[in-house]
């Protein structure tokens, strides 16, 4: 081959590859408080594995897990100012600029797992309420990670009344479960979830709430050593992407990040009774559980009816709206 084919062979290959479209990687970093093999961590790995598979790589999920970036307080100012695209939150940290969200804390409104699932599919009318609050902030809900319900952990005392609470200092996470603790004669702290391990082994707080399933990756069971059942309220994660990222993608890749985050809620949703009556089962292997009564629960109840009506004060028309629709379930 001469120079001159050589020349034309190569001026012919660079025009080909000038014609042909530029395949742009999109790489969406997503925040995480959790450990990876926590049930979050692994509901994000499969949404990863999904996304990444039906975009044939073109969308790269990176996953910061065990808040190395960010905790959970700080992860929707995270999302929305842009500082990263994605980020997994639990709905209470959303109270301050939405405080109807915190209706998943008001004492027994969900008593049962299949109310929390009405409550959180996508068409119930409390979800569309509250998604379509959330989506003002900045950020789009992307799918709701189901967590768990609420307990109680305490180290130098059990408890299993309302009065057995008082004048402790209990880690909270959200204003109405600070109501909770104050209206059983308790002092509520506001503690991150990330910061609860050195909280209880310091002595900072006496007591704590957390959902069951976090006892064993965060090694609770190592600095506390009782664990009440109370299941006075339900915690919801949700992962959210900035507004202005999802604009930004295309039809075809919004809807693959879309079916991926339907798929992996409801895979979640289905496992969860098994991920805590598993947690519970591991719990006591290293901690005393205690399982309320009937009449432990009647007497829980009555402490705390204050509750509903401090979220109705605090959470104005939304709020109403939200419970009418939790109690239309």
């Amino acid at each position: 081959m001469n120079y001159k084919t050589l020349l034309k062979t190569g001026l012919l290959t660079s025009t080909l590859m000038a014609s042909l479209p530029t395949l742009a990687e999109t790489t969406l970093g997503i925040s995480l408080q959790l450990p990876l093999k926590h049930h979050l961590g692994q509901n994000l790995v499969d949404f990863k594995k999904e996304v990444e598979e039906k975009s044939h790589g073109d969308i790269k999920i990176k996953i910061y897990p065990s808040a190395q970036l960010f905790k959970d307080s700080e992860v929707h100012q995270a999302v929305s100012s842009g500082a990263i695209e994605m980020g997994v939150m639990s709905l209470s940290q959303l109270a301050g600029t939405i405080p109807a969200v915190d209706v998943f804390y008001v004492p027994f409104m969900f008593p049962s797992q299949d109310k929390v699932e009405a409550a959180t599919r996508p068409d119930s009318q409390v979800r569309k309420l509250l998604d379509e609050a959330i989506l003002k902030t900045g950020t789009r809900p992307l799918w709701w990670q189901a967590y768990g319900g609420v307990a109680l952990l305490s180290k130098k005392k059990p408890i299993e009344l309302p009065e057995d609470m008082k004048g402790m200092k209990v880690r909270v996470f959200g204003k109405t479960l600070g109501e909770f603790v104050n209206a059983v004669g308790g002092a509520p702290t506001s503690l991150s979830g990330s910061e609860q391990f050195l909280a209880y082994q310091r002595g900072t707080v006496d007591a704590g709430m957390t959902g069951v399933s976090a006892v064993g990756p965060r090694k609770l069971y190592q600095v506390m050593d009782y664990l009440t059942l109370t299941n006075h309220a339900d915690i919801e994660f949700l992962t959210v992407i900035n507004e202005k990222v999802w604009e930004s993608l295309s039809a075809d890749n919004q809807k693959i990040l879309s079916d991926a985050a339907r798929k992996v809620e409801v895979e979640l949703r289905d496992k969860i009774k098994k991920i805590e009556s598993d947690a519970i089962v591991d719990a006591e292997k290293h901690m005393k559980v205690i399982h309320l009564t009937d009449d432990d629960i009647i007497a829980w109840r009555k402490a705390t009816t204050s509750v509903k009506e401090s979220f109705l004060d605090n959470s104005g028309p939304l709020g109403f709206k939200v419970i009418q629709a939790a109690e239309n379930l």
